[in-house]
């Protein structure tokens, strides 16, 4: 008898111009040396890469409080949330968890978002209204750049990087050349990173409160909101991991912030922090929230384990561990003297967990290291600016020193072989 089974209609074929166009792309990325690929970590090299900065994704005490979580489930409780929070995918334990987290933040409300590109994108693509003004940092992450594609602002306007009086011309400039704004009837949003993900830089945030203040006092009606992104900051700065706009004291002038789990708390997701009513427009408006299926409770738990840990002071050890190991790579790359910057240059800022070791050639010095076992990933244009091409190395609270001389011990080599090579080219 003939098989009653159906047999699956093959896919549509893509037209040969459309794969001529996807080849013809791919190729220019590769002959400009930017094509991305997707490679595997070996189990045994050593994390100096990942953003995992207390290290909890490999905590046993993270663990043993996330599997006691999930065994605290009644019998049958759904795993996954089956839809949007808006359909079926809302939940109790979602509530409290965004009330625990607000708590911790010293925040009236907060919203839970599937990623930290997702709050972003449900922020600033409609919080903005017509004709209000976005005024951003130049280096500010792709996931605000897309938020702000889709915003119905009337200007996007960059300032030069964590730079106050950048900042104070440009806010000074669109607010003297717009009635609106003047009056109040429009809107400025200030949108910076608390810590930036490629530098490690810490914003001067104080003092863009300071500059914000003076300008719009000068100006009458004028209204100015901050939307800071604190993803780096989360769980490694600040009072029990809070981030950098507590670590300040500066929570009520911030608008929203955006604090993310997928870092240095070993989770996935974010939260927006905001008051009330910001709160219920997002829940409205926001369509990276609104059209996505909510976090499923395994999700929810890991976040939950997490910020238990901050809040009762767990986590403070790492913190302190991290910032001794800091420290400690900072020194041993001082130590290795003055080199060309044509061939190799240490950027750095103090406290940071972020390294960049700036080279004309990041994929050989990355490829060095990988050689030896030590995790570490070139990162080109056009993730950084075209010339400030770098390896990017990250600390962890699990890393050791002994990690750590072996990574600088690499270098070290890498760069007295690039010597070796220049001195017998010039024979």
């Amino acid at each position: 008898m003939p098989s009653s089974t159906p047999k699956p209609s093959p896919s549509p074929s893509p037209t040969p111009n459309l794969l001529t166009s996807l080849r013809t792309a791919l190729h220019q990325r590769s002959l400009k040396q930017s094509l991305r690929r997707l490679t595997l970590v070996p189990p045994t090299s050593t994390d100096f890469s990942s953003n995992d900065f207390l290290s909890l994704s490999t905590s046993p005490l993270f663990r043993a409080r996330y599997t006691s979580h999930l065994s605290s489930a009644p019998p049958f409780y759904p795993f996954a949330s089956g839809g949007s929070r808006l359909l079926t995918g809302n939940s109790s334990y979602a509530e409290a968890l965004e009330t625990f987290i607000a708590s911790f933040h010293n925040a009236p409300s907060g919203l839970l978002f599937n990623s930290g590109f997702d709050a972003n994108v449900g922020v600033l693509s409609c919080i903005p209204q017509p004709g209000d003004v976005i005024i951003h940092d130049e280096y500010i992450h792709a996931s605000a750049h897309e938020g702000m594609r889709l915003s119905r602002a009337g200007r996007k306007v960059p300032f030069a990087h964590s730079c106050p009086q950048s900042l104070e011309d440009v806010l000074r400039r669109e607010i003297e050349n717009d009635e609106k704004l003047k009056s109040g009837e429009r809107n400025v949003f200030i949108v910076i990173e608390s810590i930036y993900s490629m530098d490690g830089d810490i914003a001067p945030i104080r003092e863009f409160v300071e500059v914000v203040e003076r300008v719009v006092k000068s100006k009458g009606n004028a209204n100015a909101y901050f939307i800071v992104d604190e993803a780096h900051a989360t769980g490694a700065f600040g009072p029990r991991g809070a981030g950098v706009v507590q670590e300040l004291g500066v929570e009520e002038k911030m608008f929203i912030r955006v604090h993310t789990f997928g870092k240095a708390l070993g989770s996935h997701g974010a939260i927006v922090l905001c008051c009330p009513d910001t709160r219920e427009y997002l829940v409205n408006y926001a369509r990276s929230l609104i059209y996505t299926t909510a976090l499923g409770f395994p999700f929810l738990a890991s976040i939950r384990t997490a910020y238990e840990m901050l809040a009762e002071g767990e986590t403070e050890e790492l913190q302190r561990n991290l910032q001794h190991l800091i420290e400690y790579l900072g020194n041993r790359l001082d130590a290795l003297g003055s080199w060309d910057p044509a061939i190799f240059e240490v950027d750095h800022f103090p406290r940071s967990p972020i390294f960049s070791l700036r080279s004309p050639v990041p994929r050989q010095l990355a490829a060095a290291c990988q050689r030896k076992g030590f995790m570490v990933h070139p990162i080109m244009s056009p993730t950084v600016p075209k010339g400030k091409e770098r390896v990017r190395v990250c600390l962890h609270a699990g890393n050791t020193v002994e990690e750590i001389d072996g990574l600088v011990e690499t270098i070290l080599a890498w760069l007295n072989g690039r010597e070796s090579e220049k001195r017998v080219a010039r024979l």
